[in-house]
């Protein structure tokens, strides 16, 4: 069967425009004579809709989209994901559905079974699960339809399994020759790989071909990687698409030679998930320029590396913020680093305010000698001019914390921290300098040359050095909360640490 991947960035809640690329990728796909295009999970809505899926307008609106696509269909058949009504009371409302369309007509549908309540997803919240799941006809051939969470639970693979259905075994026991998965995986280190083995055990097992089309794109806290995957019958890999990006791929599943599965450096992989990330919320929620302060030390460089090439130079705005605690040294380096990437760069001196606030207290500290309460005041006096920054320009403010800026009490409320964007906020200090490979060699370009004689302060906030930094979920990176009390992700109640390699963990 000759299959297309159309792996699209979708946005949640814009229809008419998730529309427009399913149209784009339907046409795309038969001009290429394709059998069948996949396309991701709740293609139609965005993933993940939430509390969207509480409104009978959205819904209504999303089942008007799949009439119209089903109207526009024609000899090449179409797997889209959209948002079904559940008619069979008691039960939720809606359900999580893939439609088959071809010809002009809806020629079947078929419900998610399997509901993730761990980690990022709530999906058992607002779905109503399937209760069954059997083949359909594609093509003559007998095929498997299955959405994300479904292909994720083979006991072969998993030591440990969240549920006790196997959709992908019952499919293959009721004669299903393909299996086709539409598919929101949100990304972290490592899960590619993670995936890729999956599908090919699944592949090899079953005796079938296995075809895992992937969301790829930004949503708030979440990024998909894309990076759709095709496994012949024996478990080798015949297709992929790419990672971080649109892509689509056409493949025949029965005659397409085996190739490698490309596997780019982890550091290549964080630096384009933050780009990606970044980008999307910026151009996905309205936003058109980003602000942030310069400190002249290795955190704010890199963020402000990601920015301009998530954004282009003349989008964002570096700030230089001295005090007397700020070196010469780091005043040349952010001066140097904005100079290299382009964008604008003004200084702002907190010298003034700063002895203000200081007389302002003075009578209640009481003659105590300075330490480093006064050292902490003049970062915080940074985050409120980089503030009004934003409000007054419509710019977003991005932090330039890392992950363990985030884990004292005193974080949030400096300059490196307060923002409503933590693009490194839950990135490790080991990625805070790019490797000098693909797409990252041009942020490294960009850094400064490091200095052993001079110290690069990120805040002017003492630190204490005692707790040390956990390895990230890259799902973390990413938040959309303006306001502080929401950064701190706990995780699932559902979450047993035990299950590092169950799927509870990497779905």
């Amino acid at each position: 069967m000759k299959i297309a991947l159309a792996q699209i960035n979708t946005t949640v809640g814009d229809l008419a425009g998730n529309e427009a690329k399913i149209l784009a990728g339907a046409a795309r796909a038969q001009s290429e004579g394709a059998d069948l295009a996949l396309f991701p999970e709740l293609t139609i809505t965005g993933y993940p809709p939430r509390d969207l899926l509480l409104k009978r307008d959205f819904i209504a609106g999303n089942l008007a989209v799949l009439k119209r696509l089903a109207a526009a269909s024609g000899p090449t058949a179409l797997l889209v994901g959209y948002v079904g009504e559940n008619k069979n009371n008691p039960g939720r409302d809606v359900t999580n559905q893939a439609a088959l369309l071809q010809n002009g007509q809806i020629v079947a549908t078929r419900a998610k079974t399997l509901l993730p309540t761990y980690d990022v997803f709530d999906e058992d919240r607002y779905f109503e699960p399937a209760q069954k799941n059997v083949p359909v006809s594609i093509a003559g051939q007998s095929c498997g339809v299955t959405i994300c969470e479904d292909i994720w639970n083979d006991e072969d693979f998993w030591p440990h399994r969240r549920y006790r259905a196997n959709p992908i075994g019952d499919l293959v026991a009721a004669g299903a020759g393909h299996i086709f998965n539409i598919s929101a995986s949100p990304w972290h280190v490592g899960k590619h790989k993670l995936r890729a083995n999956m599908l090919a055990s699944l592949a090899r097992k079953s005796g079938r071909p296995v075809a895992l089309c992937n969301l790829v794109g930004g949503n708030d806290e979440l990024v998909f990687d894309g990076g759709s995957l095709v496994f012949n019958g024996a478990g080798e890999l015949i297709a992929q698409g790419k990672t971080f990006e649109e892509d689509f791929v056409v493949v025949d599943t029965e005659h397409a030679p085996a190739i490698s599965l490309a596997a780019p450096p982890e550091e290549e992989d964080v630096y384009r998930a933050l780009v990606l990330g970044l980008r999307d919320y910026f151009h996905k929620c309205g936003f058109q320029s980003a602000v942030l302060g310069l400190s002249g030390g290795i955190d704010s460089a890199v963020v402000a590396c990601l920015a301009v090439a998530a954004l282009g130079a003349d989008h964002v705005q570096g700030v230089s913020l001295p005090s007397q605690f700020s070196s010469q040294g780091s005043l040349d380096d952010a001066r140097l680093l904005a100079k290299r990437l382009g964008l604008r760069y003004d200084v702002i001196p907190i010298q003034p305010p700063f002895e203000s606030v200081k007389q302002l207290v003075k009578p209640v500290f009481g003659g105590r000698p300075e330490d480093t309460t006064e050292e902490n005041m003049q970062a915080r006096l940074r985050g409120v001019i980089l503030m009004a920054l934003s409000n007054k320009f419509g710019s977003l403010l991005l932090t330039t914390g890392k992950r363990a800026n985030w884990r004292w009490a005193i974080a949030p409320f400096t300059a490196t921290c307060a923002a409503g964007w933590p693009s490194s906020a839950m990135c490790q200090k080991r990625w805070s300098i790019a490797s000098p490979t693909g797409s990252t060699a041009t942020a490294k370009s960009s850094l400064p040359p490091p200095s052993p004689s001079r110290p690069r302060p990120s805040c002017g906030t003492t630190k204490p050095t005692r707790i040390p930094c956990r390895p990230m979920k890259l799902w973390m990176l990413f938040s959309s909360n303006m306001s502080f009390t929401g950064v701190h992700r706990r995780k699932s109640p559902n979450w047993d640490s035990s299950r590092k390699r169950s799927n509870a963990s990497f779905v």
